[in-house]
């Protein structure tokens, strides 16, 4: 027999509410807290470039260029003999990242405009995940950004060789990661870094400011004095 209109709801509509409640609540919680590991590690991604002063700090501690042999995009060897006694404006990427990394590639190819007469500046992008860039996929890549292959190297190679020399001259591990998904898992990938002809590590600059190109340059200036 039909319920009539207005009666109490059975306890099987009563279980289906409290069920369909139970799960928003825990998709909904899982959902922002996936937003929120991926914001932490690609520093608010989707926002627009900061229009603040520019990141420009120490390193953690004294780091140094380490040896390394790894391969361009065109396909040459490049070691840590062909980077003496330039000063290394190094950015970090992998080509699949669609939020940070294009942004941070877009200031790199404007410090290349500012420094096109500095024969002494070398620009160079590590990609974190190696396995995935290759050559080829590095090559497509720095011309999307009409990377110089002159003046400007987009390195890849062996994982545990790049792995070293990323953690080892540059970056910190990112141990504060929920879900630890990006290549390498290193933390400020976002940071572009100033190395001195004697292949000491400068300092970061925030790769997301758009006053960053300029004061690289202005800060190879300095050290030049």
């Amino acid at each position: 027999m039909p319920e009539k209109a207005g009666s109490k709801p059975s306890d099987s509509e009563r279980l289906f509410f409290q069920a369909a409640i139970v799960l928003s609540l825990v998709f909904g919680t899982g959902f922002w807290f996936l937003m929120y590991s991926l914001n932490k590690q690609e520093n608010r991604p989707g926002a627009p470039v900061d229009d603040g002063p520019p990141l420009a700090m120490a390193p953690d501690h004294p780091r140094q260029l380490v040896d390394f042999s790894l391969t361009n995009q065109t396909g040459q060897a490049v070691t840590r003999a062909d980077l003496n006694g330039k000063y290394l404006v190094v950015s970090f990427l992998f080509t699949s990242c669609s939020l940070t990394c294009p942004i941070v590639s877009s200031q790199m190819g404007e410090i290349q405009q500012l420094t096109t007469n500095q024969p002494d500046v070398r620009l160079v992008s590590l990609t974190v995940d190696p396995d995935d860039d290759t050559v080829p996929v590095l090559a497509k890549y720095g011309e999307y950004f009409t990377a110089d292959t002159n003046r400007w190297w987009l390195l890849t190679g062996d994982n545990a060789v790049i792995h070293n020399l990323i953690g080892t001259s540059f970056l910190a591990m990112d141990t504060n990661s929920a879900f630890g998904y990006m290549p390498g898992n290193f933390a400020h990938i976002e940071r572009i870094a100033l190395v001195d002809p004697q292949g000491r590590v400068r300092g970061y600059f925030d790769g997301l400011n758009n006053d960053t190109p300029k004061a690289v340059v202005n800060e190879i200036h300095q050290l030049r004095k």
